[in-house]
């Protein structure tokens, strides 16, 4: 059975998971936007938020949407103002994900997200949704990754 991870890493967070699920035998993709995000922490929140607040589709740099040939796929994200970041938004509406087992990685500085998991329990029933609390400053979050 061959697994595909495909993620946005802006902070790292996403980075640290990508090299767990490699040790557990993911294929990596990794999602890099066409513009840069703004260097100023406090840039990039009033940016990303708001981007994923109103469901921005981010234009992604040299994105490969082809998933065949992968049975079980995760997809890891930054939660954005409670939400899915606008790269992955992107990701999931170029990706035709249905038929495999589909997994949810969602790396909030809170460890919770409640909204996000709202909208992808509903878009995507009966997939796994885990959300980590920091993984690169946490890295105990990682146990949590048994899917």
């Amino acid at each position: 059975m061959k697994k595909l991870f495909i993620y946005y890493s802006l902070s790292g967070n996403g980075d640290t998971v990508a090299k767990r699920l490699s040790e557990l035998g993911y294929d990596l993709r990794k999602v890099e936007t066409a513009k840069k995000m703004p260097e100023s922490f406090f840039l990039r929140i009033l940016a990303g938020g708001f981007a994923a607040g109103i469901g921005k589709k981010e234009k992604l740099k040299g994105y490969d949407p082809d998933v065949a040939g992968y049975d079980e796929i995760a997809i890891g994200s930054p939660v954005w103002n409670g939400r899915i970041s606008s790269p992955v938004n992107t990701v999931l509406a170029k990706t035709n994900l249905s038929g495999r087992k589909l997994s949810f990685i969602l790396y909030a500085g809170g460890g919770e997200a409640p909204k996000a998991v709202a909208r992808l329990e509903k878009e995507y029933p009966g997939s796994q949704i885990r959300v980590l609390k920091e993984p690169l400053k946490y890295p105990e979050e990682l146990d949590k990754l048994d899917i």
